[in-house]
């Protein structure tokens, strides 16, 4: 009789998202991806076994986080944002192209960044490209490159090396896009509406919301979804913030328009109401809003008409989060959360009577397969070994100065959230989080 296969890693646990649900299951991996699934024990050099309160989830794909270097390295960096991502259960991340300098808008950027990445990985990197006016009609080359797709901004983007889109620019970028079926993810929010509602800032964050009103996402996610009727471009909406542009998102989707859409942990977690006055550490554009439209961002992914969840992983220095004295006009907008971002999402979708196994599917499959990566973000045969333990029931406080993102500043600061990350394997192999790990990731590309 042939002996049974000898995997070189067997995972066992009662409790393995599998298909959507949670069953019992030995998981085999060889070669770095998953090789077998059963019900019955299987044979490894190395056989770990879970521990009863323990989960084993796919790793999570985050693609919406800013690393910063090089040029901002002193906000965040690679080596600290993929330990943090580790840390959090995430074992891929796509990296926006700003707010690094040079910001990748060319394919000598691009190699800038990888090259930066390259030796400090923990886990898989990837990179969108950035849509600006000074790089449009030469976006084919950044897409054959192996970029995701592109990143464009409707308003001040904050930074000056990456500018924004205007009306005919959107409507350009949209039709080269279109012509080698690539992906353009858009901040939408309308420059002219935020011009008509500025006001002198200040301490009260009431102040701030009423500088960006729903108004400003809704106007320019319709004219997202008008240039992509016209074009027939893909488009996907990032950090969807106002409940108000459901009506329309879902439309054009029952219309048939390949939209897709995501929001952020912070939205799902805080609520206006809840912000204190100086309290800038909350600040991000588009803001987080009131408690009413935090529900009915939780309905709108139950419903399937938000797609996504990602952490828009935002971080700086202390200094340009605090130095104005808690004036939410002068403070640097951005939250950093990719280390708690599943944690702060489980936590609120629990008390809510919402199961992790639709968590997940928005933190890991849906992300894997907005940026065409099926074989990620899943527990099947032939996906990649990047697995995690998760302990859904463990209760911990947040510290900032704890986490391994590169600045101690959090809005998840002194939270109190359910869920822990024991441990992670990155194909196959377990990833420690110290400074001095060996680092084991991958550079990724579309495509590939």
């Amino acid at each position: 009789m042939p002996s049974a296969p000898r995997f070189d890693l067997v995972l066992r646990s009662t409790t393995v998202l599998v298909d959507g649900r949670f069953r019992p299951a030995d998981v085999g991996v060889s070669g770095g991806r998953i090789a077998a699934i059963s019900e019955s024990p299987l044979e490894g050099v190395d056989v770990v076994t879970l521990a009863d309160d323990e989960v084993l989830i796919p790793g999570l794909v985050d693609s919406h986080v800013h690393v910063n270097e090089p040029g901002r390295t002193e906000w965040e960096g690679f080596a600290s944002a993929t330990r943090a991502a580790a840390a959090g259960g995430v074992t891929t991340i796509i990296d926006m192209p700003l707010n690094s300098i040079p910001a990748t808008v060319t394919v000598e950027a691009l190699a800038t960044k990888r090259a930066s990445a390259a030796p400090q990985a923990i886990v898989d990197v990837g990179f969108w490209g950035g849509a600006v006016p000074q790089n449009l009609g030469t976006l084919r080359g950044l897409h054959d490159a192996g970029v995701f797709g592109f990143k464009a901004f409707l308003a001040p983007s904050g930074v000056d090396e990456f500018e924004h889109l205007d009306a005919a620019q959107l409507e350009r970028a949209l039709e080269e896009i279109a012509e080698f079926g690539g992906l353009l993810i858009v901040h939408a929010e309308d420059p002219a509406v935020l011009d008509a509602h500025a006001n002198s800032g200040g301490v009260g964050y009431g102040r701030f919301v009423d500088s960006r009103p729903d108004e400003a996402e809704t106007t320019a996610i319709d004219r997202v979804i008008a240039g992509v009727r016209r074009t027939g471009a893909r488009a996907h909406i990032l950090h969807l913030s106002s409940a108000l542009a459901l009506p329309a998102l879902r439309a054009a989707r029952a219309e048939g328009l390949p939209i897709t859409v995501e929001t952020c942990p912070h939205y799902l977690a805080f609520a206006a109401e809840q912000i204190p006055d100086a309290a800038t550490q909350f600040k991000c554009c588009p803001p987080i809003r009131s408690d009413a439209n935090r529900d009915a961002l939780w309905q709108a992914l139950l419903d399937g008409d938000i797609n996504i969840v990602v952490t828009d992983h935002s971080p700086s220095t202390a200094a340009l989060k605090f130095a104005h004295g808690g004036d939410f006009g002068l403070a640097w907008g951005g939250i950093a959360g990719l280390q708690v971002g599943l944690a702060a999402v489980w936590t609120e979708a629990q008390a809510r009577g919402i199961p992790l196994e639709r968590v997940l599917g928005w933190m890991s499959t849906g992300p894997a397969d907005l940026v065409g990566l099926p074989g990620k973000g899943r527990i099947a045969v032939g996906a990649a070994a990047d697995l995690v333990a998760f302990a859904p029931n463990e209760a911990f406080t947040v510290h900032a100065e704890a986490l391994q993102h590169r600045n101690a500043v959090s809005a998840y600061d002194g939270a109190s959230l359910h869920g822990v990350v024991r441990r992670t394997w990155l194909a196959g192999n377990p990833v420690s989080t110290a400074p001095d790990a060996a680092p084991g990731g991958r550079l990724i590309e579309a495509g590939r």
